[in-house]
């Protein structure tokens, strides 16, 4: 019996019969090929992008919904099983306000300077980074003419972080707050089309609800968060309870809509790379374990999201409920498809199995070699999907992910 593109997914995720192993994609500047392009307000749109990065990145282009439904109907008529994606928002405390100035190159670094100087009324804190006004090439996000607090541009520009130091931790509360009534409205009013347009498309939906450490390392810097970790653990422990507070009061909120099937935390910054074991347990797994449970509670798969040091973490993300593994990762970790397979293969639904490198990469036997071998060791667990790790970028040809389809056609 056929699936559709959810049973499909959903099927993947529980371990259940499948008809074939899905293949999914997450679009990051993706660079169309003209036959698949559309027009919108009298201009091509090239570029294709998700909303799970709404509210954390600035686009070159702007990406409406329409366009994001546009481009999960182009995916599905090429066969992937696309994913719908939404990503929850988090208020900020009326007692919080802010003030944005520019430093002029050559007087506090050789770039221009941009700050934002908060006022709570647990205290002030000062955001300051570098504009660095580097030509990132087209179709690639943007560093913002301002500063957020979340924002991957910030963490290596940083001049001054807006956590500096553990009498700045208190004033957080203010500034990643719990989603009010005016956000709450917006998912309403978000999810009302798109839990339309995912039920006549029979699509799949996940919204995009927990920073978790991504949101300390934003706000400390990497160094910044490590250090406070070992040297202020009880000021770090502070901050980590209040994006806790805030992740889960976006996650309820996520899980209490009818159309989403799966929530996500993000972990790009919670790996080995930045944490010890020892310091994951302490900071990171308690409340995996939270999220995972308040949404196994109304019905919903709980994601996770973490690129290197799975064979070290992911037998406990598997432990603390986590059933589905973005990413499975052949390029950036070590571990091997076998030994994901021995791990985890029973456990939760892996994906990945190849990276956008290699699409990038001009090598057809390649492609087709990774494939193949990620569908043959991963796909007999019957809880794999395969995707691109992690996304298709402006610097993905458009030929890598032909080939990409063309084999998973051939050996699904």
């Amino acid at each position: 019996m056929r699936m559709n593109y959810k049973q499909r997914i959903l099927a993947a995720i529980e371990g259940k019969t499948i008809d074939h192993v899905p293949l999914t994609t997450w679009c990051f500047g993706f660079p169309a090929p003209q036959h698949l392009r559309w027009e919108r307000e009298g201009r091509e749109v090239t570029y294709w992008y998700s909303k799970r990065l709404e509210h954390i990145h600035t686009l070159p282009q702007s990406w409406t919904l329409e366009d994001d439904f546009k481009r999960a109907a182009t995916w599905l008529s090429l066969g992937i099983d696309d994913i719908l994606e939404v990503s929850v928002p988090w208020s900020v405390d009326s007692q919080a306000s802010w003030n944005d100035s520019l430093i002029p190159a050559g007087e506090a670094d050789k770039h221009p300077v941009r700050v934002r100087e908060y006022e709570t009324p647990a205290g002030k804190l000062r955001h300051a980074i570098r504009q660095t006004g580097e030509n990132t090439g087209a179709g690639w996000v943007v560093q913002p003419d301002y500063v957020p607090l979340f924002e991957d541009y910030n963490i290596p520009r940083g001049i001054e972080h807006a956590v500096s130091s553990p009498a700045d931790v208190p004033a957080v509360k203010y500034l990643y707050a719990p989603p009010n009534e005016k956000e709450k409205k917006w998912v309403a009013d978000r999810m009302a089309r798109v839990e339309k347009f995912a039920q006549q498309t029979g699509l799949f939906v996940q919204a995009w609800s927990a920073f978790g450490m991504d949101a300390a390392v934003w706000m400390t810097g990497s160094e910044g968060a490590i250090m406070m970790a070992m040297d202020a653990p009880e000021a770090f422990s502070e901050l980590v309870e209040i994006v806790a507070e805030t992740d889960y009061e976006r996650t309820r909120l996520a899980v209490s809509q009818e159309g989403v099937d799966m929530v996500v935390q993000r972990g790009w910054y919670s790996s080995t790379d930045f944490w010890s074991p020892k310091l994951f347990e302490k900071f990171i797994y308690p409340h995996i374990v939270n999220l995972a449970s308040l949404a196994h509670d109304h019905g919903k798969k709980f994601g996770y999201t973490i690129t290197t040091g799975v064979e070290i973490l992911g037998p406990r993300l598997a432990d603390a409920g986590v059933d589905v593994l973005y990413f499975i990762d052949p390029v950036q970790d070590t571990i091997s498809l076998e030994k994901a397979k021995e791990l985890l293969g029973s456990r939760m639904t892996l994906v990945g199995g190849i990276n956008s490198l290699t699409l990038a990469s001009q090598n057809p036997p390649k492609i087709e070699t990774d494939v193949r071998k990620a569908l043959e060791i991963l796909g007999s667990t019957r809880r794999f999907i395969l995707h691109p790790i992690d996304a298709i970028f402006p610097d993905t040809p458009w030929e890598g992910v032909e080939q990409l389809i063309k084999t998973w056609e051939k050996y699904r």
